[in-house]
Parts: structure tokens; sequence; C-alpha cells
């Protein structure tokens, strides 16, 4: 599991997000990069892959 902390780490430390420095990602805890990385992601999250196309109120 480390080396995909230290892979996320490597992405996002070539590319930080807006906002965010090389330094910032260098000092984050693990957690704390895996709750960026999940939060950045999120929207893939819950994509049209599942073949849902929105909610429905009935």
């Amino acid at each position: 599991m480390k080396t995909n902390i230290e892979e996320l780490r490597k992405k996002y430390m070539n590319n930080p997000p807006e906002g965010l420095t090389s330094k910032d990602i260098r000092n984050m805890s693990e957690d704390e990069l895996l709750d960026m990385d999940y939060f950045l992601n999120e929207d893939d999250l819950f994509s049209d892959e599942a073949g849902v196309d929105g909610f429905y109120i009935f």
C-alpha cells in the first residue's frame, strides 16, 4: 500500500491541485493525501458507468 501512496504523492507533486504547492503535498500525511485524492476524484466514482442517468423521484 505504501507504494500506491508514494505514486499518488508523486502524481500530485508534479501537478498540484489549485491552491496547493508541491511542498504542501510533500508535507501531507498519508490520510490527508488519500482524502484529497478521494474528493478530487469523487465525480468519477459516481459516473454513468453503472447505467444510471440520474436520480428519479416518484
